[in-house]
């Protein structure tokens, strides 16, 4: 594996221990204290992803997000979000500004490396472009428009199948009801949608999904997620 890993902190401690463990698993690793000398970096090479401390001097990490997701050489590249505060506010914020994921101080090392994995892996991922995507017990096909549960069609009706491809083609990644509800792919050009009505949608697709229903989870106050079943 020779992704390279961006991790921009002002924490010598969290710096060297993220470091070692993502060494440890075979990733290079360009380690910055703050924005301003990971932008200039930026000139010459782009990261496989980056990992942005909220709390950083100068230009936070928050604001550093935007600068990447506006940028058209980086607006692809995917970033997770590290933050000692835990609030709710900045979890959104930052999956507003285009951030994949979030940890909050202080993590496990094996659960960033593994959501550093995922963010990857989901990145990668050509299932999109063969037009099925597979996720346990789940099969989705986009050509045919078609949703199979253990080779068992399920009777979704169009927007309940978008909001299940959607969160299907970004396995594990958290949508916020701001970001679902502005999704034109599902709305179309229907101007009166509510987070009220994401919910609905979303309660009658587990119901339609039986037990595989469980594989989308609610992160609360903030959105949806679909995960494995093992997660």
């Amino acid at each position: 594996m020779d992704k390279l890993i961006a991790v921009v902190d002002d924490e010598k401690d969290i710096v060297n221990l993220v470091n070692h463990h993502l060494k440890r698993e075979g990733f290079q690793v360009k380690s910055f204290q703050s924005g301003k000398n990971f932008l200039l970096y930026l000139d010459s090479v782009t990261p496989d992803l980056a990992l942005l401390d909220i709390m950083l001097p100068g230009m936070d990490g928050l604001e550093l997000c935007r600068v990447l997701k506006n940028r058209a050489s980086t607006s692809s590249m995917p970033v997770i979000m590290i933050t000692a505060k835990g609030t709710e506010a900045d979890i959104v914020v930052g999956l507003e500004l285009g951030a994949d994921d979030y940890v909050v101080k202080p993590f496990s090392p094996r659960e960033l490396v593994a959501r550093v994995k995922s963010v990857l892996r989901r990145y990668n991922s050509n299932e999109k472009e063969s037009g099925s995507i597979e996720i346990g017990p789940i099969t989705i096909n986009s050509l045919s428009y078609e949703v199979h549960i253990n080779s068992k069609k399920l009777d979704l009706t169009t927007t309940e199948f978008k909001i299940l491809e959607v969160l299907a083609e970004s396995k594990g990644r958290v949508f916020t009801r701001d970001q679902l509800l502005k999704k034109k792919r599902l709305w179309g050009d229907d101007k009166l949608v509510y987070d009220r009505t994401i919910d609905v949608h979303i309660k009658n697709l587990r119901e339609k999904m039986g037990d595989a229903g469980k594989m989308i989870k609610t992160v609360r106050s903030i959105g949806y997620k679909l995960e494995d079943e093992e997660n």
